[in-house]
């Protein structure tokens, strides 16, 4: 790690628009796309139909400051892991393009600015969740979690379900079972999105000392935790049908794309049993799918909405 006072000069010398795009950089924008498909879709639920045009908006703007705050916090304090690591290591912090106290300092204002937004434009339940789920991913899962158990990403992955959440309350002002199912369909999702994209990354976690499944258990235990969890993805996404009376649109999408998504996995079970190790495994090809999958049955959800 460079000296602080190299850091900050380079940090200094960078010209104003490389600067901004270094803290956009910190919010993971990906990331963030990813949880704004999640939250769109159930508004359409909550409203069933379109919902209204400005607390929606508000909400989507507002959750992007959320979630972008609790990313550059993420990144605040994994700036040691993130230099180590090669998948990460040409993040903003990593790179010296943003100083630690620039990077800490902007991401409580975002967390502040999201939260006071989200309460004066749509409501304070909304606010309250999506203070919740900043802080449960900053303290929980980043400080607590990531480095000490292989479980982390099961229970730090709640505040990544927490969207669901936030997108129902911004409508109705309420919880109900509804997006508690779609919650628990995020929940079972991530361990085994993330698993075999940290399959693919082993030899980094393990450099960097963070104990993720892939590092601490075998190929074969892994990827048998990625086809039990898959299979309680997609039978809890069906849950949606009887609980939000939806049409049979969306549990029929949601069959097609849960079988698929149980084919990857149990492709994935097959090649270690045919004993390919390492590459040869194709974990990633599940990733990429996985990430389609979740996309895809939310998108059925708010097309559903508009259906019944």
């Amino acid at each position: 790690m460079a000296p602080a006072g190299t850091a900050a000069s380079a940090t200094a010398s960078r010209s104003p628009g490389a600067l901004v795009k270094a803290y956009v950089a910190l919010t993971k924008p990906r990331i963030i796309e990813l949880l704004l498909i999640t939250t769109l879709p159930v508004m359409f639920l909550a409203a069933r139909g379109l919902p209204d045009l400005w607390t929606a908006i508000a909400t989507m703007v507002f959750g992007t400051l959320s979630a972008g705050s609790a990313n550059v916090l993420n990144c605040y304090i994994d700036r040691d892991i993130d230099a180590t690591m090669r998948r990460t290591r040409r993040r903003p912090l990593a790179k010296h393009e943003v100083s630690p106290r620039g990077a800490l300092v902007f991401g409580i204002v975002l967390g502040v600015l999201s939260t006071l937004g989200l309460a004066l434009t749509v409501n304070v339940l909304a606010a309250a969740l999506s203070l919740a789920a900043i802080l449960f991913y900053v303290f929980v899962y980043s400080l607590v979690l990531k480095r000490r158990t292989s479980q982390n990403i099961v229970w730090g992955g709640i505040a990544g379900c927490m969207p669901v959440l936030i997108g129902w309350a911004g409508i109705t002002g309420s919880v109900s079972w509804a997006p508690v199912v779609l919650f628990g369909v995020v929940f079972f999702w991530t361990p085994p999105h993330t698993w075999t994209l940290a399959m693919r990354y082993r030899e980094d976690y393990a450099a960097a000392e963070v104990p993720m499944l892939p590092v601490v258990a075998t190929e074969s235990r892994v990827v048998r935790q990625v086809v039990a969890y898959t299979w309680a993805t997609v039978l809890c996404s069906l849950l949606l049908w009887p609980v939000a009376h939806t049409s049979l649109f969306y549990p029929v999408a949601a069959l097609v794309l849960g079988a698929v998504c149980l084919l990857e996995a149990h492709g994935l079970l097959a090649r270690v049993g045919s004993g390919k190790t390492g590459v040869d495994l194709r974990p990633m090809r599940f990733f990429h799918w996985s990430n389609v999958y979740l996309a895809l049955l939310f998108l059925a959800v708010a097309i559903d909405s508009l259906l019944v």
